[in-house]
């Protein structure tokens, strides 16, 4: 009965100490991400939670360590069984992933959605992931937006620019151009400068080349991807948009800039905020 009694305190301290383990394990226990666009894949490495991620949307290019990922399908329509494979903690989507979203909850995965179309949504989104995944790194990225909106380049003679996604040598067919409520519109605005595109749909604006006529826009500043678009030859892509009547043709005021991160609403802002406010620049140049 004496051992009995001398051994109790031994093993409670044994149970304590085992919970006491089990509760670390639980606060230090990692969280499973599953991203389901490559804005996200980045925000979430640049908060520094990539080790985190256990799957990613196509196209999540950058940075490099994404490409190793396992893919869960294109970011317009992830694959539902492949997101449960990986046993996720919080499937992380934008607001066009709503549907997937709701399907996931049913399976009673945690999810958040992000809206990433202007440079305010951006920065509340980085703030709001930050907080989901217990990152410190937010206000260091909002500030670098916030540095780069401060720096843009105010245009002295504002003008109208339309920006266009992707570069083709034939212009019959559709072409995309930014419209509003959305990031490049921002930047077109911070650089005082205004959208020639001056509709409020809130539809992705397609374009037929008399409407690009139409609004005769005074610099046309064309996003090309040479991973997307590799064939395009882009000196006759250039002639085919000099040929066009407009303002920006006749005062050779049309540029093409290809870089990876202009197209992702992202962190990466900042840059693209710099590179377009760089383009927009360019014009009084030109002018002179």
């Amino acid at each position: 009965m004496g051992e009995a009694k001398a051994s109790l305190p031994s093993y409670l301290n044994m149970k304590i100490s085992l919970l006491i383990l089990l509760l670390l394990l639980t606060l230090n226990a990692k969280e499973r991400l599953v991203s389901l666009s490559p804005s996200i894949t980045e925000i979430v490495y640049a908060l520094q939670k990539g080790d985190e991620l256990v799957g990613t949307s196509s196209y999540s290019l950058y940075p490099k360590e994404a490409e190793k990922l396992p893919i869960v399908g294109d970011y317009s329509s992830p694959h539902i069984e492949k997101i449960l494979e990986l046993n996720p903690s919080i499937v992380i989507g934008e607001d066009f992933n709503q549907e997937t979203q709701e399907k996931l909850k049913h399976f009673g995965i945690t999810t958040l959605t992000l809206r990433l179309k202007t440079i305010t949504d951006i920065k509340n989104s980085i703030d709001r992931l930050a907080r989901a995944i217990d990152s410190k790194e937010a206000q260091k990225l909002i500030q670098n937006i916030d540095d780069a909106i401060k720096d843009a380049y105010k245009n002295s003679t504002p003008h109208s620019v339309m920006i266009v996604y992707g570069l083709k040598e034939d212009l019959s067919s559709a072409t995309y151009v930014a419209g509003r409520d959305i990031f490049f519109d921002d930047i077109i605005k911070l650089c005082a400068n205004t959208n020639a595109y001056t509709a409020n749909s809130n539809k992705q604006p397609v374009l037929s080349y008399e409407n690009i006529i139409a609004l005769n826009p005074d610099q046309i500043i064309i996003l090309h991807s040479h991973a997307t678009e590799s064939g395009v030859d882009a000196k006759k892509a250039l002639q085919a948009w000099h040929k066009l009547p407009t303002n920006a043709s006749r005062n050779k005021n049309i540029s093409i800039v290809d870089d990876n991160y202009l197209h992702i609403p992202s962190h990466r802002i900042a840059l693209t905020i710099k590179k377009l406010s760089d383009e927009m620049r360019s014009y009084n140049t030109r002018q002179r």
